[in-house]
């Protein structure tokens, strides 16, 4: 397949950062592609939408929480090429946000000290992300 072939998919990740400065990661449930990896939230950024706009919706209908496009910082982004699709997934780093983060798709959430995101295995286009986490943390 060449490049010209591959479906760009734009997906939009934000690291939840808490009071403590610890981010929350998020584990794919059962029966959804590298289940059982750990990842930042988010999700694909739909026709018609920022990826700021997706992270609002996003964190409120997978996590419970509320924030505001004000709220979430341009960090750094992902590009990486999968099997099927090529991912590119701009992160954003979010400290206000309204709610307490629950797993309402039935995943796993925990909360990472900078140091320990390694301590987690991630998807390929996640991994990158976590120098530029550390670095800022």
């Amino acid at each position: 397949m060449s490049g010209g072939e591959r479906k760009i998919v734009l997906v939009a990740a934000c690291a939840l950062v808490d009071a403590d400065g610890r981010i929350l990661l998020a584990q794919r449930p059962e029966g959804k592609s590298l289940a059982g990896l750990w990842e930042f939230p988010g999700g694909k950024v739909e026709p018609g939408e920022t990826p700021e706009e997706t992270l609002v919706r996003e964190l409120e209908e997978e996590l419970g929480i509320a924030t505001r496009v004000p709220c979430l910082a341009p960090l750094t982004f992902a590009s990486h090429t999968y099997e099927t699709f090529h991912l590119l997934m701009p992160l954003y780093v979010c400290r206000r946000f309204e709610g307490i983060p629950t797993g309402r798709e039935g995943q796993a959430l925990k909360w990472v000290r900078p140091a320990n995101l390694r301590d987690y295995p991630m998807p390929p286009a996640d991994e990158p992300l976590i120098p530029f986490l550390q670095d800022l943390l």
